[in-house]
């Protein structure tokens, strides 16, 4: 469990949690070189902090999911190909016009299998948000993650991507560059990639930006993570010119995981350690690589048309429409 006094900014639900957990770390500093016994008013304390934790995030609504989705202290791509990845050899540039830190990605080992693993990163502090773009890529970096699927492709080796992206940069100069036929080439290609690809949805699925790079053969969302067309905040100021609406709008949106589960949008939903995934990052790692195995190992029975048949089958059959006059 992370250290309360480590885990930067406290979102509201979850500060009756941490004052226990400061509470806890109080008496075990006051006991520290004396003969007092604080043991039992520890695990009166432990136990409080579970009930709790059960209690408030058990019954988060869609708003709060979306600040989870967010929050400063989630773990990032990078964060997730250290502890899950062996070997990992990063690789930069799109061969065109620039390395775009916001994607990351190179070749890895996976309990000895090679993979090419790639995602949206974000930043930690001001300075490495501004390096990273907050993770909101421009179109080189849509290029770059391009250019190592199709190198795994040459290898036949399988593509793992990490979805975390308020969405693609809006900037004038990424539109310049050509930001939606970048996006637009990145479905094109993946749908016909003819190697397994497996998607992890662990933060905000944020518009194309996110789809860019989630056209894949299994796709998963982490419990805590959302996935939506636009931003609530970007939602509420088109519907009602307030942003302030934004948990309305998320509502209505059906962001949460289990809610884009429901319709059929993404393959599972993966549990989190109570509180979310940056209480126990390493947990959290352990649950993608058990269901990234899992997912290799049933892919890789299928031939390569197979593969694509099921693919394309798998996104045109998203979504319900009604032919007129039926």
């Amino acid at each position: 469990m992370v250290d309360p006094k480590k885990a930067g900014i406290h979102l509201d639900f979850e500060k009756p949690i941490v004052e226990l957990e400061e509470r806890i770390q109080a008496l075990q500093e006051s006991a520290k070189g004396t003969d007092l016994d604080v043991s039992r008013e520890i695990e009166q304390l432990r136990e409080r902090v579970n009930k709790l934790g059960v209690q408030i995030f058990s019954k988060l609504d869609p708003w709060q999911r979306v600040q989870l989705a967010r929050h400063p202290r989630r773990p990032y791509t990078l964060d997730y190909i250290g502890m899950i990845f062996d070997d990992f050899r990063e690789l930069h540039g799109d061969r065109a016009y620039r390395d775009d830190a916001s994607i990351v990605g190179g070749m890895a080992h996976l309990d000895g299998r090679a993979v090419m693993v790639l995602g949206h990163q974000k930043g930690r502090d001001t300075k490495s948000n501004i390096h990273r773009n907050f993770g909101m890529p421009h179109p080189e970096g849509y290029r770059k993650a391009l250019r190592l699927m199709e190198l795994a492709a040459k290898f036949s080796i399988p593509v793992v991507t990490f979805i975390d992206t308020p969405g693609a940069f809006p900037g004038v100069g990424a539109e310049e560059r050509g930001q939606a036929e970048a996006i637009a080439r990145n479905l094109k290609v993946m749908s016909r990639l003819p190697v397994p690809i497996v998607v992890f949805i662990t933060g905000e699925g944020g518009s194309g930006g996110a789809l860019a790079l989630a056209v894949g053969d299994r796709v998963y969302m982490l419990e805590n993570s959302i996935y939506s067309v636009i931003s609530p905040e970007g939602c509420a100021a088109i519907l009602w010119n307030d942003r302030a609406k934004a948990p309305q709008a998320a509502e209505a949106m059906c962001v949460t995981a289990r809610q884009v589960y429901e319709r059929g949008v993404v393959d599972g939903v993966l549990p989190e350690p109570l509180g979310g995934a940056h209480r126990d990052p390493q947990a959290t790692a352990d649950t993608i690589r058990k269901r990234l195995n899992e997912a290799l190992e049933e892919l890789s029975a299928f031939s390569v048309q197979a593969l694509l048949d099921n693919r394309l089958a798998k996104f045109l059959n998203m979504g319900v429409w009604e032919e007129e006059g039926s």
